[in-house]
This record gives C-alpha cells, sequence and structure tokens, in this order.
C-alpha cells in the first residue's frame, strides 16, 4: 500500500469516525426539500422590498376596532376579486343579520350573498385570532391549527344551501387545477398534504412577521391547497401575520387586481417575489379603499386565485 502510495496508519479505523452529518431518520418527499428551499432563498428579498418595520400594539381594543371598520371595504375588495358580484348594500345586509335564507327564496339561491355570509363567518374565526395574536399567541401556530376552519366558514354556507357538496369541505383538495392565463402550475394534489407541512413549520420557524406576512400569503397560493377559496384564505393568513408584526389589516382593492395578479405572476415563475412584497407594502400604507355603492347586473369573470 505505501509503495502504492498510500498513507495506511495501522493505528487509524475510517470507518469509525463520526458522520459529519445528522442523516433524517426517513426520506424528505422532494416538494418539502422544494418549499423549505424556496423559503430561505426569497425572505431576504422580501425584506428588502417590504419597507415597513413592526410596531408594538398597545391598544389592542382600537386594532381590533379598526379591523371592523375596514370589515365592508375588505369584504367587497376581496370577493370581487375572486369574480363574485357583491354590493356594500348586499354585505352589510349578511353583516346585520337581514340576510333570510329560510324566509327569503332569493336569499337561499344567491350565490353571492352565501359569499357574503361565509365571508363574514370566516372574518369572525379570523378576528378572534388576532385578538389572540395581540395576546401574545403565536400567529403561526393559529394558522397551523385553524386555517381550514376559515376554509369551511367560507363555504358552509354554500353546503347548507346545497349548492356545494359536504365532502368538499373535508380538507385539502384531491384533484388537479390550473390557474387561468397563468404558467404557474400549483403543486399536484398528492404533494398537497407534505407542501403544507413543509409550509407550516417555515412559517412557525420564521421569526420575522414581514416574511410570515408575504411569504404567507405567496407560497400557501403557490401551493393551491384548497378545493376552492385560496385566495381569500391566503389573505386571511396574510392579515394575521400582519396583526403579529403590528401593522394595519391590509386590503387588496380589486381596481389594482391585475397588478397583483402580475405580482404573484413574478413570484410563481420567475422566482422574484419583489414585487409581491413592493405591493402589499405599498397596499398596507394606503387607507381602505370603499366599496363601489352598486354594481347593478355586473358580470365579472372567474377568479383565478379562488
Amino acid at each position: 500500500m505505501t509503495a502504492g502510495g498510500h498513507d495506511v496508519r495501522e493505528d487509524a479505523d475510517p470507518f469509525k469516525a463520526p458522520v459529519p452529518m445528522q442523516l433524517p431518520s426517513r426520506a424528505t418527499p422532494p416538494i418539502m426539500t422544494r418549499i423549505r428551499l424556496m423559503w430561505a432563498e426569497i425572505r431576504e428579498n422580501v425584506l428588502a422590498n417590504l419597507k415597513l418595520e413592526p410596531r408594538r400594539i398597545n391598544d389592542h381594543d382600537e386594532y381590533l376596532a379598526a379591523i371592523d371598520e375596514r370589515y365592508t371595504s375588505d369584504a367587497y375588495h376581496s370577493l370581487s376579486i375572486e369574480g363574485y358580484s357583491v354590493t356594500e348594500e348586499l354585505i352589510e345586509k349578511v353583516k346585520t343579520g337581514k340576510w333570510d335564507p329560510n324566509g327569503s327564496d332569493g336569499d337561499r339561491k344567491q350565490t353571492d350573498a352565501m359569499a357574503a355570509k361565509g365571508y363574514w363567518d370566516a372574518f369572525q374565526l379570523v378576528r378572534g385570532a388576532v385578538a389572540r395574536v395581540l395576546n401574545g399567541e403565536d400567529a403561526a401556530e393559529i394558522a397551523d391549527r385553524e386555517h381550514l376552519d376559515w376554509y369551511r366558514a367560507l363555504f358552509q354556507p354554500s353546503v347548507q344551501a346545497g349548492i356545494i357538496k359536504p365532502e368538499n369541505l373535508a380538507g385539502y383538495r384531491t384533484h388537479f387545477v390550473f390557474i387561468r392565463n397563468s404558467g404557474h402550475t400549483p403543486v399536484a394534489w398528492e404533494s398537497v398534504p407534505e407542501a403544507m407541512e413543509a409550509f407550516l413549520d417555515c412559517l412557525k420557524e420564521e421569526k420575522d412577521p414581514r416574511v410570515r406576512a408575504v411569504l404567507g400569503h405567496f407560497i400557501f397560493t403557490f401551493i393551491h391547497p384548497l378545493p376552492d377559496g385560496n385566495g381569500r384564505t391566503g389573505r386571511f393568513l396574510m392579515n394575521v401575520m400582519m396583526a403579529s408584526g403590528g401593522l394595519p389589516w391590509t386590503i387588496i382593492p380589486v381596481g389594482r387586481r391585475d397588478e397583483y395578479m402580475r405580482a404573484l405572476e413574478s413570484a410563481s415563475v420567475q422566482g422574484d417575489v419583489g414585487p409581491f412584497a413592493a405591493f402589499l407594502a405599498d397596499c398596507c400604507r394606503r387607507e381602505p379603499p370603499p366599496p363601489r355603492q352598486s354594481l347593478p347586473g355586473e358580470v365579472q369573470a372567474l377568479a383565478d386565485l379562488g
């Protein structure tokens, strides 16, 4: 061995050397590695483009009152982004309990009213989550436990009206989906549970609330885990994370929908999350846009996000 140029030492057994890294106890699905790498690679780009500073919220009641004041505008814009034809009057009717699916055949069959009712119910759950975040509960832990509850609340009125089947609310999607006019193909349905596990782990491990807010929304919609309502649920998740950093409830105006979709497309297809982070920062700084007073007979395209 020595003549062959090998360095042989009788007192050293190379096979007893410690392994320099901890090997996983089981194989890791590729989608989990992909989600984790994505988060790690783009988080700094979020911080470079989201020019907002976290702050401490001392008056919790005032913060929650501001959320309540924004509800009608938030519901109008979020539902309109998804293609529902809603008005301020309809949203207020649902909010004040005047929507009567049992006594009014029109209310019972109106898809837009179902969406408005579901949004109100889900908003109440999310508002409760925000209150607990303000009291010190971890926002990512709440999102992990409750995001499917928000989704189910969005569509429970439609189940009760017989518009959709109850099994549609069982959990993550079990079918292929595509996003119209987008180069992004969401995660295959078979891989959604693993993708969501990795995503929620990243959310819990992340300490910066601004990164949690931006990537919480973006990667959730990138995975597209739900049969419907991904955009609305993603925006709810974003705002719970915003609250954890003392940032205001942020509304994405329907008038900026194209800009919103382009920013998500840039993040999903080109891997550049900067425009999306900058877009959310701009929406966060602005006053909530008012809802339009009426939408008589307006027909909007079905949403690409929801």
